[in-house]
């Protein structure tokens, strides 16, 4: 099951568990409960605390509980944890045995008071770049906090399960039988939705900071890079972001990034967050600016309002925001969001196996993603709005040589259409002879570009009509002491490695413009 090299990794990973652990199958007579029972063999055999029985009890065949021996303490898995996934089962192996998280010691106890019983099932596909987050975050829980439960379960595996309760999108978490969440989640984001008074508790603290020199507002790769260039420099440096790595954790595979060949998008916001780590930087995540107030003087403080009510000052702020997959703005596409409607081919392309799909958008990443699709789904159509595709010539090569995928340009989509429980078809309309015509389908992935996350920003700061924020040569915005980087401003180009430079010459800009200040106070002096 394991090939060799990844046997011998494995092996020297195991030799952290502390305590012994058991891996309780279920099984059945089908092919994958043979594979399963072969890989709990195999793991069982690389380590002496570690021993695997077939005398489960679960309902769902081929499942398996890790279990520390003569405790309660486990996590499930339904389906076999190999692609993405197989990190998570590595991680559950050594938590169940004992070996400690790197979670921070004030979540962790977070998690540990936790008041309730949560029993937890969490559905993903072993393509989805999304889900280990999900997956990883809730097993820890359930091994810090004996009333909590949970069950990570391949939908690909137990489709009459996931048609049954509706899953059209991965990660999708159930809390006590009910939907809890859906998407990218960590380990802080469910603490916080489970715990109400973390909010409260968490605007406390942040209105209690001192001002910074440099204030990030994003955690993508731009605030990344500018997080790092500013604390080098030896200055007050923090960074405010509503999920740290931002749209990079939702990227699959990056091929472009200069000097590794590949990686992937968590990988890369992983690497992110570990090097920012590096430095004194004060990182707030899970929080969303909600107004930019202007320094009152020249050389006064800047100001970040936060939705949790808070507010944070800086003598500079760097405006690193990003931008989110830009939507259709059609009639039912908001209804049936995550219920055939989708963003991340990546992700929820294996729950429309053998069913007919439509990706919109004929740029790179909607050819792309009808290439990835029809090596899963029955039928893919393409319908791009433009008279031709904008795709790399390569990729269009690609896709005209599928049997199972038909192209239609010049189509505008008009509407997405359902049964009130999941979606059935999409309309659309010819841009030459003005007709409109239906679609069947179950599908619906929507490719057609980025909007820059700066709604909040409207009024205070100059936008361009696409809502871009304006920045110069340096970075600099319309506002002193406020610059900008990354695929929200007005920079050519939303690349990786662009954010990243945009970043690096937003901070240097921002630490020049603070040593050239004069202080408030001189100024009060002079002037008296």
């Amino acid at each position: 099951m394991l090939e060799a090299a990844m046997k011998e990794q494995l092996k020297g990973y195991l030799v952290n568990i502390r305590e012994p652990i058991e891996l309780v199958a279920t099984l059945g007579d089908d092919a994958k409960s043979a594979e399963l029972a072969e890989l709990l063999d195999e793991i069982a055999s690389l380590s002496d605390k570690v021993s695997a029985r077939r005398d489960g009890d679960d309902a769902r065949k081929p499942s398996f509980l890790i279990r520390r021996s003569g405790t309660d303490i486990g996590v499930s898995f339904a389906g076999i944890p190999m692609g993405h996934e197989f990190t998570s089962l590595v991680l559950a192996l050594l938590q169940v045995g004992g070996h400690p998280s790197k979670a921070a010691q004030e979540l962790i106890e977070q998690v540990q008071g936790l008041d309730g019983d949560y029993s937890f099932e969490t559905y993903f596909s072993l393509s989805c770049q999304n889900c280990p987050d999900v997956v990883q975050a809730l097993n820890l829980m359930s091994v810090l906090n004996p009333r909590i439960k949970h069950v990570a379960i391949d939908g690909a595996l137990f489709k009459d399960e996931v048609d049954g309760r509706k899953v059209m999108a991965v990660p999708t978490v159930f809390l006590n039988g009910e939907q809890f969440a859906s998407g990218r989640m960590d380990l802080e984001q469910i603490v916080a939705k489970l715990d109400t008074g973390a909010q409260a508790k968490a605007a406390e603290k942040i209105a209690a900071k001192e001002p910074f020199d440099v204030l990030v507002v994003g955690g993508g790769p731009a605030g990344a890079a500018a997080a790092v260039y500013a604390a080098r420099k030896g200055i007050r440096t923090g960074i405010a972001a509503e999920r740290f790595g931002g749209q990079v954790l939702d990227t699959m595979g990056i091929e472009n990034f200069i000097s590794v060949t590949y990686t992937e998008g968590p990988k890369l916001a992983s690497a992110l967050e570990t090097h920012v780590k590096e430095y004194d930087v004060d990182i707030m995540n899970l929080q969303t600016a909600k107004k930019l107030v202007p320094a009152k003087n020249p050389g006064g403080l800047v100001g970040i309002e936060l939705e949790n009510g808070a507010t944070l000052t800086s003598k500079t702020v760097i405006l690193s925001t990003g931008a989110r997959w830009r939507q259709m703005g059609v009639p039912g596409e908001e209804e049936y969001r995550n219920r055939g409607v989708a963003y991340c081919p990546h992700c929820d392309g294996p729950l429309f196996k053998g069913k007919r799909v439509a990706v919109i958008g004929g740029g790179n990443s909607g050819v792309e993603a009808a290439i990835d699709l029809a090596g899963i789904v029955a039928h893919v159509t393409l319908i791009e709005f433009d008279s031709q595709l904008r795709a790399d010539e390569v990729l269009q090569s690609k896709l005209r040589s599928l049997p199972n995928v038909d192209v239609i340009v010049s189509a505008l989509t008009t509407e997405v259409l359902g049964d009130g429980d999941k979606v059935t078809g999409l309309s659309y309309k010819d841009r030459n002879t003005e007709e409109v015509h239906q679609v069947e389908l179950e599908g619906i992935f929507v490719q057609i570009g980025l909007v820059p996350n700066t709604e909040w920003l409207e009024g205070d700061i100059a936008l361009s009509p696409r809502g871009e924020i304006e920045v110069d040569a340096r970075g600099a915005t319309s506002v002193p002491g406020v610059f900008a980087a990354g695929d929200a401003t007005t920079t050519p180009y939303k690349q990786i490695v662009i954010a990243m430079g945009d970043g690096a010459k937003a901070a240097l800009s921002a630490f020049d413009y603070m040593i050239r200040q004069v202080p408030v106070a001189e100024m009060t002096e002079a002037a008296a």
